[in-house]
């Protein structure tokens, strides 16, 4: 049996690989692997501020912070999961 917790994982989880499988397909058709990356960072951006303020309201700076530091947030989740991969298997390495 799933807990709640986890199901809200594996949900999320499900979610975030149909958007990286989008975009994948979207750089398969020969876009620039730069373009998808920001064309997709500036739908994120624009659907943060969405979900914050709705879809005829905009950002004080105190809100473009907290999106920021969610993002940062997210980054930093995925980059230490991605460390703990490459440590464990010994291949890749880290880049700036």
């Amino acid at each position: 049996m799933m807990t709640d917790n986890a199901a809200k994982l594996a949900e999320f989880t499900e979610l975030a690989e149909r958007f990286i499988a989008l975009a994948n397909e979207i750089k398969n058709e020969g876009k620039p692997l730069a373009l998808v990356n920001a064309a997709l960072m500036s739908a994120s951006a624009t659907y943060g501020t969405y979900a914050a303020a709705g879809n005829q309201g905009y950002l004080k700076q105190g809100g473009v912070d907290r999106l920021v530091d969610a993002y940062r947030a997210q980054v930093s989740n995925i980059q230490e999961i991605k460390k703990r991969v490459v440590e464990n298997d010994g291949k890749g390495q880290p880049n700036e």
